[in-house]
């Protein structure tokens, strides 16, 4: 194997990625992306400093992923319909991309600031979709990590195959949005 023309940081992390979503987050090594992407391991190291770097690549341009997949959900909606939106492409791409959403969610690293600054990001497009509840201080802030928590926390439970009875789990997130909305009707 040769260096390959076009082996840059974003075609290693697109690599890991798929790799992740593949065989699953625990699989991905740099033995792993060097073959995916038909170069030598060392090749690699031109571009980044060793697997736990490429983790953390991983996990921004993931979130950034996401970001972009739950603006474009919301985008012309406005209240519930803004919210069942983004609660979809959420719940949509966790099951499309199992492995990179499980880096995006993996470990929080303090120290990357990007990751930081993409997680902020995240944050501001769910605290913009909550916007015309006019809530506060603390209460959009509440609001803010509920809905995400809901999201995260069924299709966490969702992908380690918690729901094993035979009932429509589309029909069970939807209700669990739905509740989550009535709750925002009546405190605003």
């Amino acid at each position: 194997m040769s260096a390959r023309a076009g082996l840059d940081r974003q075609s290693i992390v697109v690599a890991a990625a798929r790799i992740a979503d593949l065989n699953g987050l625990d699989k991905i090594t740099l033995a792993a992306v060097a073959n995916l992407l038909g170069v030598r391991k060392p090749s690699l190291y031109n571009h980044i400093n060793g697997l736990p770097e490429l983790k953390g690549l991983l996990a921004v341009w993931g979130t950034h992923e996401l970001i972009a997949k739950i603006t474009a959900a919301a985008i012309g909606k406005a209240k519930q319909d803004a919210i069942k939106a983004i609660a979809s492409a959420y719940r949509s791409f966790a099951h499309e991309r199992p492995g990179l959403y499980r880096a995006i969610v993996s470990s929080p690293d303090r120290n990357n600031q990007e990751l930081q600054a993409a997680i902020r990001s995240m944050m501001a497009v769910i605290s913009a979709v909550l916007e015309p509840y006019n809530l506060v201080d603390s209460d959009a802030t509440h609001a803010v990590r509920g809905l995400r928590s809901l999201m995260h926390g069924f299709v966490s439970l969702e992908a380690a195959g918690w729901f094993a009875v035979p009932l429509d789990r589309e029909e069970s997130y939807r209700r669990l949005i739905d509740t989550f909305i009535r709750g925002l009707d009546t405190s605003s």
